[in-house]
């Protein structure tokens, strides 16, 4: 095969046969979703380097990226092999081409991926041009879902090591500031994330350099830290920074945060968060995040490889209880902290499990991500999607010994109007209850 990939008669061209070759500038990206853009797949290779060409074979699902450099081409590969890519949920596959070099035609088809191309090349920022800051300040819009330190942590540091992070509430906004070791760490982080997303439809970052040319972390705890000094006290969680400008930034926020067990730097953790992802990056490991973030608008972001509970599907299965204690009230008040119970069925042969039916995809993904592996009677949860999408109620006349119920009309119910301030209030169990509303 030659080692030019023609783009002339794109139908016809069959791609890659043979495995992944040697390194090469060319990408053969495998998989795609039927509706995936230019955009979305030129992004895939974006915070590694500039793309300087582009052939989709949409009909055959797959697409050749090709790189400005093979150095770009290798760690983009080099990187995807550790971390599982994703396009609207799909998991792509990407590989080396046999091919050196692409060369395509002025076809329609190839007129939208140069300008694509082009678009985004003027938006990239040249790795070469100085930063004006390697503090980024974050701010996060439209906060319905809750949004911590972590969160941020394993968001950024996708693009390369953070080294401090102090997240605060101020004018009524979650924000963060955070530093990377490098400029062009802050420029891929912001061309990448700035205006983007966490869940669907909310928690948009806002991006921008900040002034502070440095970060000055007194604590390592829920509300800053200090990656490079693992040895800082905990304080009493309010940060303290020199800088003036930022003194008066620190009321009590809105946003709770869990321990960073993940990281490769001890701090003591008070729950045990069951997954970790680890970073390409030296010295940084983060937590498994809730995985309504592989919602991610950002073009291929969703490649950040988190588990992903599909939107409709908001049916859990929970196994390992304890049938002789469990009752669908008891699951009921459980899950009920992180959304609202619709049903709850527990099986009548296999009293150990139980069906439990959220009222959308994302309360069933943040109780999942919560609950699982907890315990609960003395036995740990485990907690997995179902493949039913709904819990189907007995049939009239069929009794099952009130092992289902139906909850959808319950006044019990905390998340009824969309962006409750109760979504501000999820926490992970603790052995500190807060009660509210007592007479």
């Amino acid at each position: 095969m030659s080692t030019t990939a023609n783009g002339n008669d794109s139908k016809k061209f069959k791609g890659d046969i043979r495995g992944p070759g040697a390194p090469s500038r060319v990408i053969h990206i495998r998989k795609l979703p039927n509706d995936v853009t230019e955009t979305e797949v030129i992004s895939l290779g974006l915070p590694f380097g500039d793309a300087t060409n582009l052939l989709m074979l949409k009909a055959k699902n797959q697409a050749f990226l090709e790189m400005n450099s093979e150095e770009a081409a290798q760690n983009m590969v080099g990187y995807y092999s550790t971390v599982m890519p994703f396009i609207r949920n799909h998991h792509v596959y990407v590989q080396f081409s046999n091919h050196k070099e692409l060369k395509t035609d002025n076809s329609p088809n190839q007129e939208r991926a140069q300008a694509a191309l082009r678009a985004l090349s003027a938006a990239h920022v040249d790795p070469a041009a100085a930063a004006p800051s390697t503090v980024l300040r974050v701010v996060v819009e439209n906060l319905v879902y809750p949004v911590n330190l972590d969160a941020l942590c394993q968001i950024f540091s996708r693009f390369g090591t953070v080294l401090r992070i102090i997240v605060f509430t101020k004018n009524s906004q979650f924000q963060a500031l955070l530093q990377y070791p490098d400029g062009v760490s802050a420029q891929s982080a912001k061309l990448s994330l700035d205006g983007q997303n966490i869940y669907n439809g909310c928690c948009t970052l806002r991006i921008s350099f900040s002034k502070l040319t440095s970060l000055n972390v007194k604590y390592n705890n829920e509300k800053s830290r200090d990656f490079t000094r693992p040895d800082l006290p905990s304080g009493d969680s309010q940060p303290v920074m020199e800088h003036p400008a930022m003194a008066t930034a620190f009321t009590p926020g809105i946003i709770s945060a869990s321990p960073y067990a993940g990281a490769t730097h001890a701090f003591p953790p008070t729950f045990t968060i069951q997954q970790a992802v680890s970073s390409p990056y030296p010295g940084l490991t983060v937590p498994a995040l809730p995985g309504a973030l592989a919602s991610l608008s950002l073009p291929g972001a969703t490649r950040l490889g988190f588990p992903h509970i599909p939107a409709g599907h908001c049916v859990l299965l929970v196994s390992n209880l304890n049938p002789e204690r469990v009752t669908p009230h008891c699951l009921f008040i459980l899950f009920g902290v992180y959304g609202d119970v619709m049903r709850v069925k527990i099986l009548f042969n296999k009293k150990e499990n139980a069906l439990v039916q959220m009222s959308d995809s994302t309360q069933a993904q943040l109780a999942m991500s919560h609950l699982n592996g907890q315990r609960l009677h003395g036995k740990p949860l485990r907690i997995t999607l179902s493949k039913h999408t709904s819990v189907q109620l007995p049939r009239e006349g069929h009794e099952d010994q009130g092992l289902t119920k139906d909850y959808s009309n319950s006044p019990l119910h905390r998340f009824k109007k969309p962006g409750s301030k109760n979504y501000s209030n999820i926490f992970p169990p603790s052995a500190t209850l807060h009660l509210s509303n007592i007479p």
